[in-house]
């Protein structure tokens, strides 16, 4: 049974950095798209890294271009997502999730509908 779990979550300051772990259980984490969603309360989760099965490049949703860093550890069958500069507004639940095709498409777009498996996320909280 493909399962994922995640990991690292917590409370920061401002400036703060954080890094999350997504660790696959029954699938080879190698073979798929993976994708970092953020939820906040009152919205739809969105999209901040969807990580390739190829040499494409990782996308990430502007407001976290330059301070998140999205990996993947094939021997640990694990992905990460590092935070740096972590702001009030990055505060949410974080998932990780498999794109349920060979490509990011449905994780670029931020449509879930497209997503194979879920975490059951993590929780992240930046406040002063």
């Amino acid at each position: 049974q493909a399962q994922l779990e995640e990991s690292g979550g917590g409370v920061v300051q401002p400036g703060g950095s954080l890094t999350l772990s997504c660790v696959a259980s029954g699938f080879n984490m190698a073979s798929v798209p993976i994708a970092w969603f953020r939820q906040v309360p009152g919205k739809g989760r969105e999209a901040v890294s969807c990580i390739p099965n190829d040499d494409g490049g990782t996308y990430y949703t502007d407001s976290v271009k330059g301070r998140f860093t999205a990996s993947r550890d094939i021997a640990k069958n694990t992905v990460y997502l590092q935070m740096h500069n972590l702001q009030p507004e990055d505060t949410g639940e974080y998932v990780c999730a498999v794109e349920g095709g060979d490509s990011t498409y449905y994780c670029r777009n931020s449509l879930t509908h497209g997503m194979r498996y879920w975490g059951k996320g993590i929780s992240v909280t930046v406040s002063s």
